[in-house]
């Protein structure tokens, strides 16, 4: 028995149906395709994490600021 109950011969006959249906050359381009895709998706998740980066670091140097200058209203008082 296989992945759930299919066997290794069973999966083997859908392997070779799916070859003869798409081709080769085919079922090359589809991975490439979906290698590139998922270069893309990583990419762009990389880049987001990068702008939150940023963006919690331009937050974190506004609150500081926003600290001093209500320290500096509270020392004029």
């Amino acid at each position: 028995m296989g992945i759930g109950g299919i066997s290794i011969w069973q999966l083997l006959i859908v392997l070779a149906i799916v070859i003869m249906l798409f081709g080769t050359k085919r079922l090359r381009n589809l991975g490439g395709d979906l290698g590139s895709a998922i270069k893309g998706f990583r990419k762009s998740m990389e880049a987001d994490d990068s702008t939150a980066e940023s963006l919690d670091q331009k937050n974190t140097e506004s609150e500081n600021i926003s600290n001093l200058e209500k320290e500096q209203v509270d020392q004029q008082k």
